[in-house]
């Protein structure tokens, strides 16, 4: 059969019956690395990984006056198995759900509800020049950024590059990272460092009962090769665990900073601060990155530094370093190969341990 045939058989098969469809688009990004990890005092070797690789979904219908109703369903498609053996043939890791959602938007505004990255995320998302890679800054500095399963936001209108989003999760609505875990003095710390209580994780607190359980605001200013912006997010003590135990709100402010492509100069920064993390009183944190980057032709040279710096009443814990180098050279606006080069030096653990990694990647989106 022609390919072309296919392709469109497939994607009339994703997004329903001609009938039904109302300008929807299918879209996606295939991203693997091969990837050199040298964990100090554990392990190193060689692996093949993918990273956000991902098949979508989405679409809107004109209601009239204005009006439109929007949706997107959205799927991680790890393209590489992470997990299994030679052995395991396609079965890879698990399709998991991205961003996914239904709502209406209008010259008001957007409102959608379903599964979404925060504002608190979404405010800092151009200034990472190394973002869905090994050396991502949540992954190398451990800014926490959350995808919330169960969210109601709200994105305003572009005003003169200034636009405002905030969101609401009610009870349960926040996916966590799988952390490595170390103990230093007496404390389990995981990724990024804290006193990881048993009551973190515990489900069915009756308590946790309102529909603003977590919330996430953000604003953002974006005009030419300006970039600024502000975002806060707090999830409540109820979220965070059973009834009966002495946890306080979870509550983290970002910043960042950047002046983008500028005659081919990119130079941005992000500072973010953690007060009670995981609902653990006393449990504090600064986190900081800065990024330069340099465009010519095809490419780009780019590189960033970073720490984390945690404040735990009564352990004495250093912060975490990390730097990074990478060059990317694109082939088409759709199609960019990329080498970079990390190295994190952690001694407390605050990342899970020190190592460095090489990585050389492909990135294709269409």
């Amino acid at each position: 059969m022609n390919k072309k045939l296919v392709t469109l058989a497939v994607a009339a098969a994703l997004v329903a019956p001609a009938a039904a469809m109302a300008d929807a688009t299918l879209y996606g990004k295939m991203h693997v690395a091969l990837d050199y990890i040298d964990v100090e005092n554990g392990y190193d070797g060689w692996d093949l990984n993918s990273y956000s690789s991902r098949l979508g979904v989405k679409g809107s219908e004109d209601l009239g006056n204005g009006l439109k109703a929007i949706y997107q369903i959205e799927l991680d498609v790890p393209i590489s198995n992470r997990t299994g053996t030679v052995f395991d043939a396609d079965r890879g890791d698990s399709i998991r759900m991205r961003n996914s959602f239904v709502g209406l938007s209008s010259q008001w505004g957007t409102v959608l509800a379903g599964r979404h990255d925060t504002p608190f995320k979404i405010s800092t998302g151009k200034l990472d020049l190394f973002g869905d890679t090994l050396a991502d800054f949540a992954n190398i500095v451990g800014f926490e950024d959350l995808r919330a399963d169960s969210t109601i936001m709200y994105i305003s209108p572009s005003f003169n590059g200034f636009q405002v989003a905030g969101a609401v999760i009610p009870t349960g609505g926040v996916t966590g990272r799988a952390y490595p875990q170390v103990v230093i003095d007496g404390f389990v710390f995981g990724n990024p460092a804290f006193p990881v209580l048993d009551v973190v994780n515990a489900t069915g607190n009756p308590e946790a009962d309102s529909i603003n359980e977590g919330w996430s605001l953000g604003a953002i200013y974006n005009n030419g090769p300006l970039y600024a912006s502000l975002a806060y997010e707090s999830l409540s003590s109820e979220m965070m665990g059973a009834p009966g135990n002495n946890l306080e709100d979870y509550e983290k402010w970002r910043v960042g900073l950047g002046l983008l492509d500028w005659n081919g100069f990119t130079l941005s920064g992000v500072y973010e601060n953690w007060s009670d993390y995981l609902g653990v009183p006393d449990a504090d944190s600064d986190l900081w990155q800065i990024q330069a980057g340099y465009a010519f032709g095809n490419n780009m040279i780019k590189a960033a530094y970073g720490e984390n710096d945690p404040d735990v009443s009564g352990v004495s814990i250093d912060a975490a370093k990390s730097w990074v180098v990478g060059f990317d050279h694109s082939f088409s606006k759709r199609t960019t190969a990329y080498v970079l080069y990390t190295d994190v030096d952690d001694d407390d653990g605050v990342l899970g341990g020190s190592y460095d990694a090489f990585s050389l990647g492909m990135i294709h989106s269409f």
